[in-house]
């Protein structure tokens, strides 16, 4: 196979490659460096590239596979992480000035538990500054860019994630989800972003944005791919207090089981309110073809949806400015400017104002249960949008101008608040050649059904196996 085909594949292909040993996880690595070296330039998907340590892991998973000891399907597989992860010798930015020179001594939960399973580090992904944001326009590590559509953004604040992934610079990358930072750029750059349940993957050596709301999680090709890497590394660490205690059941459950008879809401409120008309009309095709699977598809009213994101971002925001309160108050000059915009304005919540979201917030969550004994799974848009031009600081529809950020997070924002998993799955392109994502919502730990949904619908559609155009 040649070094395209190579970056081509996804987690499961490549898998098969390298335990049948037709390929060997040193040449797929060398592949992914190579083709790394040959777009991110233009791309700025990348804020450190391991490639020393990466051909290190990948010749160990080769000698352990000679040896007869094979991990599993991440064995020998380059990916990447958003650069929030703690990664021991490696520094550790979050996207930002202040922590520039920050390398940590030990490794994240997270990326031990992707070492355990053999997978090869091949960089650290770019981000929005310190997570708070959309578009990924990082003013000390470069402006990130949409592999699809040149002078567009991947989205955020796991921009780099996303567009590394969906460049074939990498087979996965982890990133984070506060408000809708996995789901909105894998919408946007045409991949698979799964934000899980809250605390099933433990959040131990991940620089925070909001501790309530903070989800990690796998950007991937495809759905069986998500699956492959929510296994390796979910489960309770003895460390982050908010981890799960149950662990997920085994993917093999969920694999290839029909959909005939699963009960999926399509909300009639607010979900579609206010929404580009072309990606409102690729969801709905992608719904339709849930039905003819063999889903039943409910309409269903979502309460209180019209206070999800302004809950969220000042819960979000509130408990982000509360971290970075020192540094604020000591080099606020080191800040980007929309990020210190955003946090200096946190500020000024009142505490009234936050228990007040919180008391909200717990309404919400109660009023999902109801929802959910109704429907086994919520199908939507992922977004309102699809990505947007570099720069762009507002959007108008029907009238109305909206900031990037809000219009962005309206709908993915809501799994936040609950905590249950919600994943973006590619469902269709705009006639301008943009991504656009249909987003399913379950209810805590139905994580592998939402995939199984996925893998279902994408094996109808083939949407994930196509490319973007960049270094072809």
């Amino acid at each position: 196979m040649n070094a395209d085909d190579l970056t081509g594949l996804t987690i499961t292909k490549a898998a098969r490659l390298i335990r049948t040993r037709k390929v060997s996880a040193t040449e797929l690595t060398r592949a992914t460096l190579a083709r790394i070296e040959k777009v991110d330039g233009h791309l700025k998907s990348f804020i450190t590239v391991t490639a020393d340590l990466a051909l290190k892991q990948a010749r160990k998973a080769d000698r352990d596979l000679a040896a007869g000891s094979y991990k599993g399907p991440l064995h020998g597989i380059p990916v990447s992480l958003k650069d929030l992860y703690w990664t021991k010798g490696i520094r550790t930015t979050a996207g930002s000035k202040i922590l520039g020179d920050f390398i940590p001594t030990t490794d994240a939960t997270s990326v031990r538990r992707l070492a355990d399973a053999g997978a090869v580090l091949v960089g650290k992904a770019n981000l929005h500054e310190f997570a708070i944001g959309a578009t990924t326009d990082n003013p000390f590590y470069g402006t990130c860019r949409n592999p699809w559509k040149a002078g567009y953004i991947p989205g955020g604040s796991s921009g780099g994630s996303a567009a590394s992934v969906s460049a074939g610079l990498g087979l996965a990358s982890l990133g984070s989800d506060t408000g809708g930072s996995i789901r909105i750029p894998a919408s946007f750059c045409g991949v698979v972003g799964l934000k899980p349940t809250y605390g099933v993957i433990p959040r131990t050596g991940i620089v925070p944005d909001s501790l309530s709301l903070d989800h990690a999680g796998p950007i991937t090709r495809t759905a069986a791919d998500a699956a492959a890497v929510l296994q390796a590394i979910a489960g309770p660490d003895g460390i982050d207090p908010s981890a799960m205690r149950d662990p997920l059941p085994p993917a093999r459950r969920a694999r290839g089981k029909p959909l005939q008879g699963l009960r999926i809401g399509v909300p009639t409120n607010y979900y579609w309110d206010i929404i580009v008309p072309e990606v409102e009309k690729l969801a709905r095709e992608g719904i339709d073809e849930l039905r003819r699977l063999g889903a039943r598809i409910v309409p269903i009213e979502v309460p209180l949806a019209e206070t999800a994101l302004d809950t969220c971002l000042l819960v979000a925001w509130s408990e982000s400015a509360t971290y970075h309160r020192q540094w604020l108050l000591d080099r606020p000059q080191d800040y980007g400017a929309d990020t210190l915009e955003y946090l200096t304005g946190a500020l000024l919540f009142r505490a009234t104002d936050y228990l007040q979201a919180q008391r909200v917030r717990r309404r919400f969550r109660e009023s999902f249960k109801d929802v959910f004994r109704k429907v086994d799974l919520i199908a939507s848009s992922t977004g309102a949008i699809p990505a947007s031009p570099l720069g762009q600081v507002e959007f108008v529809m029907k009238g109305k101008k909206f900031a990037v950020l809000s219009v962005m997070a309206r709908l993915t924002c809501i799994a936040n608040l609950t905590g249950e998993p919600a994943c973006s799955f590619p469902c269709g392109f705009t006639k301008a050649g943009l991504p656009v994502g249909m987003m399913i919502h379950g209810p805590v730990m139905s994580d592998l059904t939402v995939l199984r949904v996925g893998q279902a619908y994408d094996q109808a559609t083939g949407w994930t196996e196509k490319t973007p155009p960049i270094g072809n």
